[in-house]
């Protein structure tokens, strides 16, 4: 699915505390040592012979963590330096993966933009991985996974197993085609929203918002739901106000948001690769009342979550499992080139642990999530709660969203707007009942 314009990388920009003039230099060194010590950081994707199409994950022999870790020149925006950064693909010949440490210029903080590529792990693997070269914290151990037995190459053509083969792919094959199903029916009357949906040129933006966790519980309380079905309808909201702002008419709009779905079992060994499923929702942009927005949403997910995660748009990631490494490199550009037709925008949250994080002492103050984007859509969104914050992280097209940063503060605006009308609900609610 990967091209030149359409890198499928994931990012994550942590800012981080300075606490002395040498504190970016001594990140990049304590990155570099402690990325040789984390296993999944030195593996690589190489082709296989078999199965045809195949590919795997191998340890690299010769690994130098200098590849990837790169100390930058002092820069005045940090966003402004990761959206360059992440328009660059990751060179597939290494371990691909990569930590950019940024000095500030003011030299009161740093930032560091790692980048990981989806092909080494979705967004919960990667927090994973990027933790293991912060400092050490005290978490509750991981019960390991079993791992299968090795299989030799030569298995696949012992005509014993041909059989149980047979049997197998036509009931991987049963199960793809009903996703696939349902991944059309979920396809049916969408219409595309031009603003989110416009060519690509291969340049990235990225710009971040940071909101009170209070003021988001604040109002789950007083509408019900939950905190990711206000997390979900404060983008709507955004998405009205920016629209609005910029000239374009949000009536009607109507844009269908992909939720990536995190298929990992809890306190477990995290495998590398994938494990995601998605649920589509459409955005209640073109609703004017704030509350209808956020009701909206909110009976979306939960018709979502009565389905489950094996149907509608969201499913077509559970199509890898299901198909044979030939099918991926058949249906992958397939899959790329219909993702304008599945969905407008992906909204993805990736919770953070809820302790202080540190790299060589400096305290992590903020976090913005980057999501790589598909081909046919010009902007991405990513959520991360971290020490009673929200951190808000989008990416665009650059040359089609040149107004990000407005986007960005709409967020901030949609917020403190439902505050305020929650605010007003609850007072009337209280006096009518006092009455």
């Amino acid at each position: 699915m990967e091209t030149a314009e359409h890198p499928m990388h994931l990012g994550a920009l942590g800012v981080f505390e300075a606490d002395g003039p040498d504190a970016a230099d001594r990140a990049a060194e304590l990155l570099a040592a402690r990325a040789t010590a984390v296993p999944g950081l030195r593996m690589r994707i190489r082709s296989v012979l078999l199965p045809v199409g195949g590919a795997t994950r191998v340890p690299v022999s010769a690994f130098d963590p200098l590849e990837h870790v790169r100390l930058a020149a002092p820069v005045a925006d940090f966003h402004a330096e990761a959206g360059k950064l992440m328009a660059r693909r990751l060179d597939r010949d290494l371990p691909p993966w990569e930590a950019h440490v940024l000095p500030g210029a003011d030299g009161t903080s740093f930032a560091v933009l790692f980048k990981f590529h989806h092909a080494l792990a979705d967004g919960l693997r990667a927090l994973t991985l990027g933790a293991a070269l912060l400092d050490p914290v005290d978490l509750p151990p991981s019960r390991p996974r079993p791992q299968a037995p090795a299989v030799p190459p030569w298995a696949a053509l012992d005509p014993r197993t041909l059989p149980g083969r047979v049997r197998g792919t036509v009931a991987e094959l049963g199960q793809a085609l009903g996703i696939g199903t349902s991944v059309a029916r979920a396809a049916l009357g969408v219409r595309s929203c031009a603003a989110l949906t416009a060519a690509a040129t291969g340049t990235r933006r990225t710009a971040g918002a940071v909101l009170d966790l209070d003021d988001i519980h604040q109002v789950r309380k007083a509408v019900g739901g939950t905190v990711n079905d206000v997390l979900i309808a404060v983008v709507a909201g955004a998405l009205r106000r920016w629209l609005d702002e910029r000239g374009d008419c949000s009536e009607g709009v109507e844009p269908r948001a992909l939720i990536p779905v995190s298929r990992r079992r809890p306190r477990t060994a995290q495998p590398p690769g994938n494990r995601l499923s998605g649920y589509l929702v459409r955005l209640p942009v073109g609703d004017e009342d704030p509350l209808i927005r956020l009701r909206g949403v909110r009976a979306a997910m939960d018709r979502n979550k009565d389905a489950g995660p094996e149907r509608g748009a969201g499913a077509v990631a559970l199509l890898a499992e299901h198909l044979p490494p030939l099918g991926h490199l058949i249906g992958g550009p397939v899959v790329a080139q219909a993702a304008r037709l599945l969905f407008d925008i992906l909204v993805t949250s990736v919770p953070l642990p809820g302790i202080g994080l540190r790299l060589g002492g400096c305290r992590l103050t903020e976090v913005y999530p980057f999501a790589p984007l598909a081909r046919g859509q010009s902007l991405a969104v990513a959520v991360s709660t971290y020490r009673g914050r929200v951190h808000y992280g989008l990416i665009a097209d650059a040359t089609a969203v040149p107004d990000l940063e407005l986007l960005a503060r709409s967020l901030r605006d949609e917020l403190d707007g439902l505050v305020a009308v929650c605010a007003r609900e609850t007072g009337l609610v209280t006096g009518a009942g006092a009455t």
